[in-house]
């Protein structure tokens, strides 16, 4: 019975791990860095080095400038896009640090899938903030913003003390990504469509200016 509750605690920090990532690496790394220091979870030993001070006041650092960042319309966005090559390795080296000594198979296999959860919710987050800043109010981009910082530390937590439920959550979760990708894609292919249309676009023909050259004609 033990055994079974530490695969599947195992399993929760492996996938929670890669998930917060895509959506806020340093908060992730500072939740599991601080739990681990102050003695309220004994990290894995391939996350160990999350509780050195060090770690922690950068992953803090970071956390506070993005916080920032993050909320700001526009540069939110630059910001996702350059995430785009930190928090998805990121997210696949944390599940594979989170199944500590199983050997290198298991290791590979947790980075494979973190890497792909990691991707999975880095998309998801970054083409749903494109398209809500697409809003000419702030208030919408906040409360994202916001929302994502809560999910991120209680998913940690909750992925920790509560592993069955943080599956649970995150078996919803992916099933909310599968429902909304396309129209997340659907809407970045429109916003697409009216950037190309304002610097490079084709002025649609007027066509009673059409009728008048037939007309002369």
């Amino acid at each position: 019975m033990e055994e079974s509750q530490g695969i599947v605690s195992t399993i929760a920090l492996t996938l929670g791990a890669s998930w917060a990532s895509g959506i806020n690496l340093y908060a992730a790394v500072l939740a599991l860095g601080l739990m681990g220091a102050t003695g309220n979870f004994d990290l894995p030993p391939g996350l160990e080095v999350l509780a050195n001070p060090l770690v922690i006041a950068a992953a803090g650092f970071m956390y506070f400038v993005e916080f920032f960042v993050d909320k700001t319309p526009a540069l939110d966005t630059g910001w996702d896009a350059i995430h785009t090559f930190i928090r998805i390795p990121a997210g696949a080296m944390l599940a594979a640090g989170a199944v500590g000594d199983a050997g290198p198979a298991m290791e590979f296999a947790a980075f494979l899938v973190g890497g792909g959860l990691a991707a999975t919710a880095h998309v998801t987050k970054a083409g749903s903030r494109v398209i809500i800043n697409t809003s000419p109010e702030p208030f919408t981009n906040w409360g994202a913003s916001i929302a994502e910082d809560v999910a991120v530390f209680a998913g940690i937590w909750g992925a920790i003390n509560h592993p069955w439920l943080f599956l649970g959550f995150l078996g919803v979760f992916l099933a909310l990504v599968i429902w909304l990708l396309p129209k997340i894609w659907r809407g970045l292919k429109r916003i697409g469509r009216t950037i190309r249309g304002w610097f490079g676009g084709k002025k649609e023909p007027d066509m009673r200016e059409i009728g008048t050259r037939a007309d002369d004609g």
